[in-house]
């Protein structure tokens, strides 16, 4: 299966590089950057010297076209529009990272981003690319919408209980850290080693793009939820932790069982009700989410870790690839 990377020389596109070139059933057949066309990809991320030594081109998408069967597109919201339909509209399998075909309400994705969605035709048949909850309608899909990682570690250990009555919807409180690269490989002040170490801060309060997010996939399981998120920077690298905390009349066992039962399948979800408490460090650079459960009266705090730029971002998307293309959904991945 030929493959091709636009937007390959951010973080997540590195990531996903990684991963690609030694992926059994994919071959890297084109690699886009605008930034850096004509350079080796090996001489902008030199740890893959005579690993990936494939010359950068600009964007020219009728020659990745050409060149390939599957796309991802490591884009910003909005840039992803007209690349996912030039691509879709050549019958190529797209997995996209951006925000653009995550949300099937184009108002709401109008409202969220600031910019009109040109595509409304593409938000029916995309697919949100969570594999462990939503595998079947990826598998048959064309455009798979990669979630956003912050959601990631949300929505899957809530979709479950929801789903099953097992905890209110309604008071969900989501606290969230992520390390900067969260922020993209951008040069910004604010996102500097000398604005970010030594300091931890909130950020976006009541108006972060992952919140609509959230609720919006969450409504699926025939809830109506207002979960109250608050991300915040940390200074690391990466890696998302989120402490989640919402009522519930179950007790430990009955959640854990649940959570177990509906990701049995899932190779990725690790579940924890033994009072271990999970850390970023155990995830880096896995494409694992680590989930810890803790019930005391009606209270129930979920710890949630993931890498976001693996099960956050890349590692997600290959997950997602594998199952367009009919492969096991951890090929290449474990």
């Amino acid at each position: 299966m030929n493959v091709s990377v636009v937007g390959a020389t951010g973080y997540t596109g590195y990531e996903l590089v990684k991963i690609l070139a030694n992926h059994p059933e994919f071959e890297i057949k084109c690699l886009v950057s605008e930034t850096y066309e004509g350079q080796l990809f090996s001489d902008v991320y030199p740890k893959l010297r005579n690993i990936c030594n494939i010359k950068i081109i600009g964007r020219d998408y009728e020659a990745v076209a050409k060149e390939s069967d599957a796309v991802f597109l490591c884009l910003p919201h909005a840039a992803a529009q007209d690349a996912t339909a030039f691509f879709y509209n050549k019958g190529l399998k797209v997995v996209d990272f951006s925000a653009d075909f995550r949300l099937k309400d184009k108002e709401l994705y109008e409202a969220t981003y600031n910019v009109d969605h040109n595509y409304p035709d593409l938000l029916a048949n995309a697919a949100y690319g969570l594999p462990e909850i939503f595998a079947d309608q990826i598998q048959n899909a064309q455009l798979v919408a990669n979630p956003g990682c912050y959601p990631t570690s949300v929505i899957t250990p809530l979709y479950p209980l929801l789903k099953e009555g097992l905890i209110s919807p309604e008071g969900i409180i989501a606290d969230s850290k992520s390390g900067v690269s969260g922020a993209g490989r951008k040069a910004s002040l604010a996102f500097s080693f000398c604005e970010c170490n030594e300091g931890f801060k909130a950020y976006s309060i009541f108006n972060h793009r992952h919140n609509p997010e959230i609720n919006h996939i969450l409504k699926d399981t025939g809830n109506k939820t207002d979960v109250l998120f608050t991300p915040h920077l940390i200074p690391a690298s990466k890696g998302i932790e989120s402490t989640i905390y919402a009522k519930t009349n179950c007790d430990l066992k009955t959640i854990a069982t649940c959570l177990k039962e509906f990701y049995s399948n899932g190779r990725f979800v690790r579940i924890y009700d033994n009072g271990h408490l999970p850390s970023t460090a155990d995830v880096t650079d896995t494409n694992f989410i680590d989930i810890s459960l803790f019930v005391k009266d009606d209270r129930l705090i979920i710890l949630s870790c993931i890498d976001n730029l693996i099960k956050g971002s890349s590692g997600m998307a290959v997950q997602n690839m594998n199952l367009m293309c009919g492969f096991d959904d951890t090929l290449g991945i474990l």
